[in-house]
């Protein structure tokens, strides 16, 4: 029997083939173009603005005069809101003549305020609480209206302006006036008014007429 020469390499031919195969295979590989990496991106958190705190402006504290039955008088500088007893503890706290019975505490303390605290022993003291913004607005007010009105100034409430505007007073006397009724408490009459150093009984002849106490 003849025996092909194909049946006598069968299995070398197979070989051949095979590394025929994967030698075309890997040819084929690595000649494909080269894919770009997968980058991953995360996203980044959005930058973060602080809100913008505006400063509220810082109250202007109230001036206030405390003198009287205190330890320590002098002018002080509080906090709005403060009351009358706080001033009075700035000012050292009262003495022992103090007759705290007769100024109201609790009062809400204004601007350029005089604070007075009365002795036991003071018949007529000054008013425990003078001046301050509103007062001194109040005075004007009353002042323009009075001169407006054609009516008598009081010379116990009288601003500056109306004192001087009396025939024979001018502003040092007018000035001198306020004084006085500070430290008295007030006039009782308008014929006191000559107490008041420069008014005399010709200067009062010609303003009687002219003022109230009332």
């Amino acid at each position: 029997m003849n025996i092909s020469w194909l049946d006598r390499n069968r299995q070398a031919v197979f070989i051949a083939l095979l590394v025929t195969a994967l030698g075309g295979a890997g040819v084929f590989y690595f000649r494909q173009p080269a894919s770009d990496p997968v980058e991953i991106h995360t996203a980044e958190p959005a930058a973060t603005i602080p809100p913008t705190v505006t400063a509220s402006p810082t109250p202007a504290p109230v001036r206030v005069y405390v003198t009287g039955a205190v330890a320590n008088p002098d002018v002080y500088f509080l906090p709005q809101g403060c009351i009358i007893k706080d001033a009075i503890l700035a000012a050292g706290g009262v003495t022992a003549e103090a007759d705290l019975e007769r100024i109201n505490q609790a009062l809400e303390l204004q601007d350029q305020q005089q604070i007075r605290v009365p002795r036991r022993d003071e018949e007529n003291p000054p008013p425990a609480v003078q001046g301050g913004a509103s007062s001194n607005m109040a005075e004007d007010n009353r002042g323009g209206l009075n001169r407006a009105g054609g009516s008598q100034p009081n010379i116990n409430t009288a601003f500056l302006e109306e004192l001087d505007s009396l025939p024979g007073i001018g502003p040092v006397i007018g000035q001198r006036i306020i004084d006085y009724r500070k430290n008295i408490g007030g006039f009782k009459s308008v014929e006191e008014i000559t107490q008041v150093s420069g008014i005399g009984e010709a200067t009062l002849a010609k303003i009687r007429d002219q003022i109230t106490v009332e």
